[in-house]
């Protein structure tokens, strides 16, 4: 790829453009970022649908998609330095599935429930206010919206025909490769943490009773119009996730695509979610999040000090050994990353990079910060 197709500027763009030089960056090592990025695309198939009917996230019968998915696109993405755009790879503008960076878009709404008084208190049983049979019994009924949060709730059941049992066991560090799904005996909620969409989809339905109207359009009403985003983007659940909210039926939407359905977005409105996240909720002058709630979702969970509330943290260095520790991430599977870096104004997301490469990527950006 040459260096003026790596530099394009997508066609309506609004970002304000810097030069290297201007946002205190070495142009060498930030086109070096941006060459290294376009050719470490990760070896997964166009035909995302046969990816997952492979049984890439677990085998057969529970890797059944009950969402909608399509082919993924290129490798793509773009850097803002005090934001503006330093430098962008590939097609920006390209709407593509975001699999589980969906889950800290939840986060941001939990943040407006928050704000709005939907959600009086983290640490009350979910149970007192969402009353359609998910939190009954002593082991559900203890769960909080904090716990739900922090991927500590151990809920139990299915939902829209997943159950929790599927993702027990999970080893995010050898997904695509290990087993999951082995029964395990639960502990209290609370007291074991662990990756698992069926939990983070029981969230995102409580959501949406709590506000009682799509998440979509409450997605859209209260964050991405605020901050300027496109209306090229969509968020979906599964042909099963319909629900009655009072008396009419609304779609769930997931935190994830591994089955099918969630976000489909591209990199520039990306960076935006990002560039809110990194000016704490406010965006030119306006409230958009309660700083509050910014800071809280970026405290490490205790069980996992490299999670928050959906967001991935760099606590001790431990997700990314080259990012400053204050870094934190909206990360998905295939690549997808959105990196904010507080400590120097500064938002990449990569698109379809490479996992593997990412540790190396972060590097070179780094070592472009003069």
């Amino acid at each position: 790829m040459s260096l003026p197709a790596i530099l394009s500027r997508p066609q309506g763009s609004e970002w304000p453009e810097l030069a290297a030089g201007e946002a205190g960056m070495n142009r060498l090592w930030l086109e070096e970022a941006a060459r290294f990025a376009a050719a470490n695309e990760i070896p997964w198939p166009y035909d995302l649908k046969q990816h997952l009917e492979s049984g890439y996230f677990e085998p057969a019968p529970f890797n059944e998609i009950l969402g909608p998915v399509r082919s993924r696109g290129q490798t793509n993405g773009l850097v803002l330095r005090s934001g503006a755009k330093v430098v962008s790879w590939g097609d920006t503008q390209q709407v593509d599935f975001t699999f589980s960076a969906a889950k800290s878009y939840l986060s941001m709404l939990a943040g407006i429930a928050i704000m709005d008084r939907l959600i009086a208190d983290l640490d009350e049983p979910v149970g007192r206010t969402i009353r359609d049979g998910g939190f009954d019994g002593p082991h559900n009924g203890a769960v909080t919206w904090r716990q739900l949060l922090q991927n500590t709730s151990e809920w139990e059941g299915s939902l829209f025909g997943k159950s929790d049992i599927i993702d027990r066991n999970r080893n995010l560090a050898v997904e695509g490769q290990g087993r999951k799904g082995n029964l395990r005996p639960l502990r209290r909620p609370g007291e074991h943490w662990e990756y698992n969409d069926v939990r983070v989809n029981r969230l995102s339905l409580a959501l949406l009773r709590r506000f009682g109207r799509p998440l979509p359009e409450v997605f859209a009403e209260r964050i991405m119009q605020p901050i300027g985003a496109s209306t090229d983007w969509s968020w979906h659940g599964y042909r099963t996730s319909g629900v009655d909210v009072e008396g009419r039926i609304i779609e769930s939407v997931s935190g994830g695509t591994h089955w099918g359905g969630g976000m489909l977005i591209h990199a520039e409105d990306q960076a935006r979610l990002g560039l809110l996240m990194l000016r704490r909720g406010e965006w030119n002058g306006k409230r958009v999040l309660p700083a509050s709630w910014v800071a809280e979702s970026l405290c490490p969970c205790p069980l996992k000090p490299t999670y928050g509330f959906l967001w991935w943290l760099n606590t001790d260095h431990g997700r990314y050994q080259s990012a400053p520790e204050a870094s934190f991430f909206a990360s998905g599977a295939g690549g997808n990353l959105t990196w904010i870096d507080p400590d120097h104004d500064l938002v990449a997301v990569t698109r379809w990079l490479d996992p593997t490469a990412i540790d190396s990527f972060i590097r070179l950006i780094m070592q472009a910060i003069e």
